[in-house]
């Protein structure tokens, strides 16, 4: 067998073949969720991704001979660094065949650049920001991932483990039974909420009008004050708020976008989540042309489907004891009903962020999947 050879991306096409490698590693897999070439290609642009203002990387092919059996992105985010005080080596975008020559030369690589940049830990998977997708799958790989998810095969944690790697922070998705009324507690604590705490629903019908609403994109100030002390946030740029809010805001239906002010008007608490866009996916087999457009905007635009993507709740520390939650709920259930939903699944929430899992207890509900982000020192 001829040896593994480390190929530093450099030319467009390597770009290419980088981001289309997992495409071709899971192909025929039903569990996986593909992604989008554009998409991918666009996280590494500096004039596409905002991320890269403060970020650097160095991406990585493993060959045998003619044939590419592996991909890793190295990663520092500096902003990140600096707010934990740390140097840490972020790696993601790794993926490779059940080869541990493959995966040790992967790492190593990273690991060699990290080092000359004078990084001392290594931190993975994980992306440029919280908004990438994180975590290695270690429960739930018969379960169908979902677009923001990872999904990996299961000999990816003995290559993890054998590297040296410990575990840092778990994630835990969760999937929902929705009830097919608000249940009464729900309703009686929405309505307490609302009358003791001064609390009011917002909604909004497109980005154009949360735009002219919320002019400098309060909303995502909500998101820097509930996630600032949980795992590895970086405080969102101006710019970066504007590239998501152009971006996420533009594909959601916003009959799925709930926004509670208190009585200054100020955002307290957001929820919002999209529909499932797995199959669409998988139709568009990685390229919206020539009708990948189609299939995704079928799914964006569905008046009905089976599943839904909670892509968060976040909620201001000071109202966390308010009962806002239960608000963003009783106005979120009877769209549940009306779009004939049937599973509602979250995105990863850390084991650690108790009371955003608290606020699914109350539905008939079970943990499906566990993500996990591991560490080591660099040496």
């Amino acid at each position: 067998m001829s040896q593994v050879a480390i190929v530093p991306v450099t030319t467009k096409a390597e770009m290419k073949t980088f981001v289309q490698f997992a495409n071709r590693l899971y192909e025929g897999n039903k569990y996986y969720c593909p992604t989008l070439d554009f998409d991918e290609l666009n996280i590494f642009r500096q004039d596409k991704n905002p991320a890269l203002q403060f970020s650097e990387y160095a991406l990585f092919l493993a060959k045998r001979g003619n044939d590419v059996v592996g991909r890793i992105a190295a990663i520092i985010n500096h902003r990140a660094n600096e707010a934990w005080n740390v140097k840490k080596l972020r790696f993601g975008w790794f993926d490779f065949v059940d080869d541990p020559d493959v995966s040790r030369a992967l790492l190593d690589a990273a690991r060699e650049w990290g080092k000359k940049k004078g990084m001392t830990e290594m931190n993975g998977p994980v992306g440029f920001t919280d908004m990438d997708k994180e975590g290695l799958l270690i429960e739930g790989y018969e379960e169908v991932a979902a677009m923001p998810e990872l999904y990996n095969y299961p000999y990816y944690v003995r290559h993890f483990e054998d590297y040296g790697f410990q575990k840092e922070a778990d994630w835990i998705a969760i999937q929902i039974t929705p009830p097919t009324e608000i249940p009464e507690r729900w309703q009686r604590m929405a309505d307490i909420v609302q009358r003791r705490s001064k609390l009011h629903i917002v909604k909004v019908k497109n980005s154009k009008e949360l735009l002219k609403r919320y002019p400098n994109m309060e909303y995502f100030d909500v998101l820097s004050d509930a996630y600032s002390k949980l795992y590895n946030y970086q405080p969102l740029t101006k710019e970066q708020k504007r590239f998501y809010s152009e971006y996420y805001f533009g594909l959601l239906n916003f009959d799925f976008v709930t926004i509670i002010e208190n009585e200054q008007n100020q955002i307290v608490a957001l929820g919002l989540g999209m529909p499932d866009l797995t199959e669409a996916l998988k139709k568009a087999n990685g390229s919206l042309f020539p009708f990948g457009w189609y299939h995704l905007l079928k799914a964006l635009k569905a008046k009905k489907m089976d599943a839904f993507d909670l892509l968060l709740i976040a909620v201001r520390p000071d109202y966390q004891e308010h009962g806002a939650h239960a608000l963003i709920f009783a106005e979120q259930i009877p769209w549940f009903v009306k779009y004939g939903i049937k599973r509602v699944e979250t995105t990863s929430i850390l084991e650690t962020n108790t009371k955003n899992l608290a606020n699914f207890t109350g539905f008939e509900h079970r943990i499906h999947k566990r993500r996990r982000a591991y560490i080591r020192s660099i040496g």
